[in-house]
């Protein structure tokens, strides 16, 4: 092993191969990250962007290809070699002991560190990379007491002190609020300034445009194009990324909402730890309505879908679905009143992933006619029925036999959206229907919310993209610590004020 880089120059990919069963993740890719350079990557779920940045980062190895730091080639064997040739990775969920402190979190696995109390010294070099690139945090502070933001740079202290040049950021904004948000491409920026680079994962084309610099466009695994936002538009952007045009301004017809569908008065719901996640909440949702629940996760959104679905207690107060309470009853009875459930977790609540597909697609249904008689399931009718669902909503699969775990984030999603809405729903829980999905599957899943309202379900839309809920809901309420903070008309709030409403510093 080589001596630790001490200057950054390049990274440079060539032809870089990585196969699995079945499947060629990298096709030959080449690309080039110089010193000082931002570098976002682009491409839909399954297009090989992970894989690559796992090689770079030593998690994997390619079958073939070479990769070269400032001019000479080297092998990375594991993500401790990419750290000593200045390679960091901030992944998406963050890596984290939340008992100890920001200090202590940072000496962990930091090379140098004195064995007794390391931690003043840390704190200083936390305190003057504060002050240089404006990583603001406390490093007394425990991790559990810092917000998605601030844990976030605590990730990065963690890799700029431990010798990154070249940092990854994959999808870095999923769990920010809009100012966090802003801080953090205001941290890249200094970075860049400052000689670092930057490889910046994300499916949202705005943070590209907002950041700037050079673009690498992936799909099924080759580099599509590598260009600057300067010389490609979003549109041209996202026909590279999924071959086709794609509709960014959906078009949402006036509707006025009906009768109340939905209820729920002085609702109280706790969490597991037994503390209070819903706090005398108060709201209606009508026929025909989008209402959109915005927020940073873990203020209480889990919980209420929960608890409208019957996957929860409710400790107090009522959920009344046209007129009837059903608070506290079953899943299935609920879901036999017209509610239908998107899940969070669509592979832990939304499918079976050993069972085919075809048994997936009547999981809601199973056990009525015609799928079942006497307790006797007909699969020849389940099968028709699940040959329709494929064809109708365009799952990607190679047939209704093939095991639910083998499609991929997108198709589960269109599958559970198959069966939750073919049926009448009166009322539907989408919660966060579109997270991890690539421009296209997101797309696809927007525009049927759309048209499930317009057919006159009301429609709950539970998301952190605050672009999808103003742009889908006609009524926006922003969850905090339990509690709506304000329900505003999407028309009529700014981003800022809905990120201040976010972070509890303000009510509407």
């Amino acid at each position: 092993m080589e001596e630790k880089v001490t200057e950054f120059k390049s990274l440079e990919l060539k032809d870089i191969y990585k196969e699995f069963p079945g499947v060629v993740a990298n096709n030959r890719i080449s690309l080039k990250i110089n010193a000082g350079e931002i570098h976002a990557l682009l491409g839909e779920n399954g297009a090989g962007k992970t894989t690559l940045m796992n090689i770079i980062y030593g998690i994997y190895q390619p079958d073939d290809g070479e990769i070269y730091i400032n001019g000479k080639k080297v092998f990375i064997d594991s993500p401790r070699t990419a750290m000593k040739y200045g390679i960091g990775m901030v992944h998406q969920h963050f890596m984290l002991v939340e008992n100890h402190t920001v200090a202590e979190n940072v000496a962990l696995g930091l090379s140098g560190t004195k064995f007794l109390n390391p931690t003043k010294e840390i704190a200083k070099e936390i305190e003057r990379y504060s002050s240089e690139i404006g990583l603001h945090v406390n490093p007394d502070a425990k991790i559990w007491q810092l917000s998605a933001g601030e844990q976030q740079r605590v990730e990065i202290l963690k890799a700029l002190m431990r010798g990154a040049k070249l940092i990854i950021l994959d999808e870095p904004t999923s769990v920010l609020t809009p100012q966090e948000a802003s801080e953090l491409f205001k941290t890249i920026k200094h970075l860049v300034k400052n000689g670092h680079s930057v490889i910046f994962i994300t499916h949202k084309l705005e943070e590209v445009y907002e950041l700037g610099g050079i673009v690498t466009v992936l799909r099924q695994g080759k580099v599509i194009d590598s260009t600057t936002t300067k010389d490609a538009t979003k549109e041209e952007l996202a026909k590279m990324m999924v071959g086709r045009e794609i509709l960014f301004n959906l078009e949402k017809e006036d509707i006025k909402p009906g009768e109340i569908v939905v209820k729920v008065e002085n609702l109280e719901v706790l969490n597991d730890k037994g503390l209070k996640a819903i706090k005398n909440l108060n709201f209606e949702v009508r026929k025909g309505e989008i209402l959109g629940i915005a927020g940073v996760s873990g203020n209480g959104q889990r919980e209420l879908v929960e608890a409208l679905t019957g996957l929860r207690r409710v400790e107090k107060g009522r959920i009344l679905i046209n007129g009837k309470e059903v608070q506290n009853k079953g899943a299935r009875e609920i879901g036999e009143m017209g509610v239908s459930h998107i899940p969070e977790e669509r592979i832990k609540y939304g499918i079976v992933p050993n069972l085919p597909v075809y048994e997936n697609a009547v999981l809601r249904d199973y056990y009525k006619e015609p799928f079942s008689n006497r307790g006797i399931l007909n699969y020849k009718k389940i099968k028709e029925f699940a040959i329709k669902l494929v064809k109708e909503f365009s799952i990607a699969t190679p047939s209704i036999e093939t095991k639910a775990k083998l499609l991929s984030g997108g198709n589960i999603q269109k599958l559970i959206l198959a069966r939750e809405t073919t049926t009448k729903s009166t009322f539907i829980v989408a919660a966060h229907p579109t997270y991890g999905l690539d421009i296209a599957a997101t797309e696809y899943i927007r525009k049927l919310l759309l048209q499930k309202r317009k057919e006159g379900s009301a429609i709950l839309l539970v998301s952190e993209d605050l672009e999808e809920i103003l742009q889908l809901s006609d009524r926006v309420a922003v969850m905090f610590m339990g509690e709506f903070m304000g329900i505003v008309d999407p028309k009529k709030v700014s981003i800022e004020e809905i990120g201040l409403m976010m972070a509890g510093s303000m009510r509407m």
